[in-house]
């Protein structure tokens, strides 16, 4: 691919906990143009300077944006500025109007679930390719499920966990969107109902392959939603974040009860507060994290089966997992990978969990998968 045939990809929100780590990573990559885009021109130049990529001082609020897009001849949007809770679907909007690409990091449940009702035909029309949620939900949990359930008749329940290392890096903006449903009803599916659970609430023991059992609790992502639609006959999808230190995971739980109990309204405006005191936490903690997804049901043969795939990610590198997707996605499109659908969807089967195998190699990364059979 010669230099003039690059995809001019801009990472929105270049600067940021995620951004950063995505703009390092395609920075180098021969088929691609990078720019590290946001509003703070400054912050954008110093984090594109090292790369050798370039800035560009851009509001995606501002009407025009998609003209902004069109002058700077992107080809890609990478939109990483969250959180997706409260967006609205402008940036992406946008894309499609100036004929680019489009990939976000969302995991917000309605932001992702409702992306292709909203913007398939648009991107249809515009020829492009638009994948939400390019992220560890649902971008590598879908590749793990379709890995360990490869021929199977039936899965009968999903269970994921992710644990982030207590030192690892915290944005603020991730604490106010994971607050803003802390005691909140969180509608789940189980036993082939739906019903409502309170967020961060009940914390109960997780076992992963290479850490210490750790407490996790129900987190809203937009697999709990899109899960029981892809995997039809599955009776239940959960999943939970077990933070490292117990005293941690507890008041989270303290301020969930609060919250059902009318004592606090709006837990995210405690976000700051809850930034600084994990901080002060860090010493106790340490810089290992990881994840484990388990399902159940039945197999090829038709037996009982139940298998758990785990990653642990040491020395804080937890937070590069998130950006995996969206980085493999990139490199596909910029190499006009014709297997990526053009439209507007999930990223749900999308990625194979092979193709995460290098990132997690480049990172130190251990991955095992268990039969836990004698568990079922």
């Amino acid at each position: 691919m010669t230099a003039p045939d690059r995809l001019r990809t801009l990472v929105l929100g270049g600067y940021g906990h995620f951004g950063a780590r995505i703009a390092r990573a395609l920075a180098q990559d021969p088929a691609m143009a990078l720019i590290v885009g946001g509003r703070d021109a400054a912050r954008a130049q110093a984090a594109a300077t090292p790369l050798g990529a370039e800035a560009l001082a851009v509001d995606a609020l501002a009407a025009d944006f998609a003209q902004q897009l069109q002058r700077a001849r992107i080809g890609l949007v990478i939109h990483t500025a969250g959180p997706f809770q409260a967006q609205d679907f402008r940036v992406a909007r946008a894309a499609a109007d100036a004929g680019a690409h489009y990939i976000d990091l969302a995991d917000g449940r309605r932001f992702v679930c409702d992306f292709a009702g909203a913007l398939d035909a648009r991107f249809r029309a515009a020829g492009r390719t638009a994948v939400s949620g390019a992220s560890t939900v649902p971008g590598l949990s879908t590749a793990v499920i379709d890995a360990l359930t490869a021929g199977w008749q039936r899965i009968d329940s999903i269970h994921t966990c992710i644990a982030p290392a207590q030192t690892a890096p915290r944005g603020l903006a991730t604490l106010e969107a994971v607050l803003g449903y802390c005691g909140a009803p969180v509608r789940v599916w189980r036993d082939g109902r739906w019903v409502d659970a309170p967020g961060w609430a009940h914390p109960v023991a997780v076992h992963f392959a290479r850490l210490q059992p750790r407490l996790g609790a129900l987190c809203d992502i937009p697999d709990l939603e899109l899960l029981p639609a892809r995997h039809p006959g599955v009776r239940t999808v959960e999943f939970r974040a077990a933070l490292e230190l117990r005293i941690t995971q507890r008041g989270f739980a303290l301020l969930a009860a609060l919250r059902r109990a009318g004592l606090v309204r709006r837990p995210e405006r405690l976000a700051r507060l809850a930034q600084r005191a994990a901080d002060a936490l860090n010493p106790f903690g340490s810089g290992t994290g990881g994840m484990v997804l388990r399902v159940r049901g039945i197999d090829a043969d038709g037996r009982a089966a139940a298998r758990s795939w785990h990653v642990t990610a040491p020395d804080d590198h937890g937070p590069e997992i998130p950006c995996m997707a969206a980085i493999l996605l990139a490199r596909r499109l910029a190499r006009g990978d014709a297997a990526l659908p053009v439209g507007a969807m999930p990223c749900a089967g999308l990625l194979a969990l092979d193709e995460f195998a290098p990132e997690f190699a480049r990172w130190g990364m251990a991955t095992d998968v268990l039969d836990d059979q004698a568990d079922a």
